[in-house]
């Protein structure tokens, strides 16, 4: 029977099928971190369970690290200290390497997988991290879990998969000048809402994803989970094995051509059934930004906010709370703060993007800027080509790789109802600090608007 791409990696790692449908599958890779990983390593230790494939388990200090110039100290977020001086414990008890802040492969998690070749087409890889579905762009079927999952999965080498639903958007068209995949997925979840995928798997298809960089597909998977979707997942192509060529986990050359084999059936069959199969033009996509706090309470830059009704609380309190006024432009609203970063654009190329805007120009007054690179290969590369003089010169501050002001943990952050535009995937309430107002959007936007002073739009970018 035709299957689905999903399919076909789900059943090559099934262990059993079980009597409510759904499967016990094998899982290939784990990746952890401090902030969760910790307490999932500490647990087996406690349990006196032994990890079944070290080998497979990779670990990185990315969530709370702090990523000042220089790291003055391991992380400045209260009481974050026993996370980190749990997993170097943990890690160095059972054996398993661990990418610490002295080490070149340091990163975010969803960044230094691809980057070090850990995250592989037609792998099954976990992470106690909801934005782990950030690797399905290069046809792996990863999924973000919870830490008593994470620890059957590190003893076991096994996890439990429901019967999903599948998703499938085939991406037509030309994207505009300045569209990016934090366009096009912003204008996705707005247009089709922040639970549409609820229990199904989404699948990118079609010509406009094939034209798609690897690092631009990882961005547009990486907020898979902001669509409420269980996973999201790309068939690889030739893009990808080149991708994947050479990395340090990747294949040894002896065994490249049978990978490459394999992952060339990677793909839906062309009967494959999905339970939604929708085709969308991008061509007409503008650039986009939230204004909400939520990814769905996203706009074309250039309209105007919605007008809630009495009996939409959620939309109203949003409003409220982002400072805005119902029915008013979004676009010249003053900024104070910028930050480009995170799991979703903080890889080379998002930087050299941004780096295209600032060059030769300087901050608005006011605007705080804060760049921090997705993993310490990325900033390294960067400095390599002189991104970070040109980051500096703008007025931007220049810091070492983690997550930083993604997800605020105590913590540096921007002043209470302070106006930031960020190329993070989420604006929840207090997501970037106390009171702090956030209005996700692409790195190119969020360096431009810096510039302004104000939400810019960059159709109007003199290029």
């Amino acid at each position: 029977m035709p299957r689905t791409l999903f399919e076909k990696i789900r059943d090559l790692h099934v262990v059993s099928k079980l009597e409510d449908g759904a499967h016990l599958i094998a899982i290939d890779r784990i990746m952890l971190h401090e902030r969760t990983g910790s307490i999932a390593l500490s647990n087996m230790l406690d349990d006196g369970r032994e990890l079944l494939r070290p080998e497979a388990v990779f670990s990185t200090i990315d969530h709370i690290v702090d990523t000042a110039p220089g790291r003055p100290s391991t992380t400045r977020m209260p009481g974050g200290q026993v996370f980190v001086d749990e997993m170097r414990r943990t890690t160095k008890t059972l054996g398993l390497g661990l990418f610490d802040v002295d080490d070149s492969r340091q990163g975010i998690v969803h960044v230094i997988a691809p980057e070090q070749g850990i995250a592989l087409p037609g792998i099954t890889m976990v992470c106690p991290d909801s934005h782990t579905c950030t690797l399905g762009a290069l046809g792996a079927l990863a999924w973000g879990i919870g830490s008593t999952e994470c620890e059957h999965a590190l003893a076991t080498g096994t996890l439990r998969l429901p019967q999903y639903g599948q998703i499938r958007f085939s991406l037509t068209g030309q994207r505009p000048e300045w569209i990016g995949p934090k366009d096009i997925i912003l204008h996705l979840i707005a247009k089709f809402g922040a639970g549409f995928g609820k229990d199904h798997v989404i699948e990118f298809a079609g010509p406009a994803v094939a034209d798609l960089s690897i690092e631009e597909r990882l961005t547009l998977c990486n907020m898979g989970v902001e669509f409420g979707a269980f996973t999201v997942i790309i068939a690889p192509d030739e893009k990808t094995i080149e991708y994947v060529a050479g990395r340090a986990n990747a294949p040894r050359p002896a065994d490249q051509d049978a990978a490459v084999a394999h992952w060339k059936t990677l793909a839906s069959d062309r009967d494959a059934k999905f339970d939604l199969d929708l085709t969308i033009d991008v061509s007409s996509i503008s650039p986009t930004v939230s204004w909400g706090t939520s990814a769905d309470q996203s706009i074309a830059i250039d309209a105007d906010l919605p007008t809630p009704e009495s009996d939409q609380p959620d939309l109203l309190r949003a409003i409220d709370y982002m400072g805005l006024t119902a029915g008013a432009p979004l676009l010249g609203m003053p900024i104070d703060g910028a930050f480009i970063g995170s799991c979703t654009n903080s890889r080379l190329s998002d930087l050299q993007r941004a780096a295209n805007i600032l060059k030769g120009r300087k901050l608005a007054a006011g605007v705080r800027g804060i760049c921090v690179p997705g993993s310490t290969a990325v900033k390294l590369a960067a400095e390599a080509e002189g991104l970070d003089l040109i980051f500096k010169a703008a007025g931007f501050e220049w810091q070492e790789a983690g997550c930083a002001m993604c997800f605020y943990a105590g913590g540096e952050t921007f002043a209470p109802k302070s106006r930031v535009v960020s190329s993070t995937n989420r604006s929840f309430e207090g997501r970037q600090g106390p009171g702090v107002r956030t209005h996700i959007t692409s790195p190119e936007t969020v360096a431009w608007s810096a510039i302004c002073g104000e939400i810019a739009d960059l159709r109007k970018f003199p290029s």
